[in-house]
């Protein structure tokens, strides 16, 4: 399956950006009547056809569309300090993508090692992911966003902060339940601090743990987005 990104669809045809258009026409060597499928992103998956090979100006006839495709019954946002090497934190994107996460805030917390972001790069690694991973949602990248300020803003019921450190705590996927809205506030590699923690109390989070290992960043992140995906299926 030939599968392409266009977020803005129009009308019953599809046309590729040029970019897109020479690796259709002279990589894949895809021609005239060969099917492929489109997603935008938005939940719309298309099923068309090449109706004009132009490797500047590829253009597709829409056949038929799945709306909705692939939606998911509840809303999965993870807030994430991104890491000092940002390679895993793309990593986090990438993969949690691919097994379904629906909104990623980057967060910027007493403890960070990272307090900015490329999110023209990072956007296309979720693109890619969604792309590989046949999803026709792609996840809500919010901008870099301090800690007290996410804290104060969310309306999500279910929210949860994930940390090591003292105090009594219940295992995440104990407290998942099926189809409802989750946000999981996963720390950077310093953990949350004692203040932290105590203000997320204040705005409702419920400590939890994810294991009794000490886990990196991204794969504390990825563990959160693995519990809620199982206990939703």
């Amino acid at each position: 399956m030939q599968l392409f990104y266009v977020p803005d669809v129009l009308g019953s045809e599809i046309i590729l950006d040029e970019a897109e258009s020479k690796h259709a026409v002279k990589v894949l060597r895809l021609s005239v009547n060969d099917p492929v499928t489109v997603i935008d992103g938005k939940g719309g998956l298309y099923h068309a056809r090449i109706s004009d090979a132009n490797p500047k100006k590829c253009r597709m006839e829409v056949l038929h569309i799945e709306k909705e495709f692939g939606k998911k019954g509840y809303w999965l946002h993870i807030a994430i300090a991104p890491t000092k090497n940002i390679d895993r934190f793309e990593w986090f994107l990438e993969k949690a993508t691919e097994i379904g996460i629906d909104e990623v805030t980057p967060i910027l917390t007493e403890h960070s090692e990272r307090k900015n972001i490329n999110p023209d790069r990072l956007e296309k690694i979720l693109v890619s992911a969604i792309k590989q991973s046949l999803k026709a949602y792609l996840p809500f990248l919010n901008p870099l966003t301090p800690l007290n300020e996410l804290m104060a803003k969310t309306t999500i019921k279910n929210r949860f902060i994930a940390h090591c450190g003292e105090g009594e705590k219940v295992h995440l996927k104990n407290e998942i339940k099926k189809g409802e809205d989750v946000l999981v506030l996963i720390g950077p590699e310093g953990d949350f601090s004692p203040v932290e923690v105590e203000l997320a109390k204040k705005f409702g989070f419920r400590e939890v743990s994810l294991g009794t290992s000490r886990l990196r960043t991204e794969t504390a992140g990825m563990a959160a987005c693995h519990m809620v995906t199982l206990a939703n299926e």
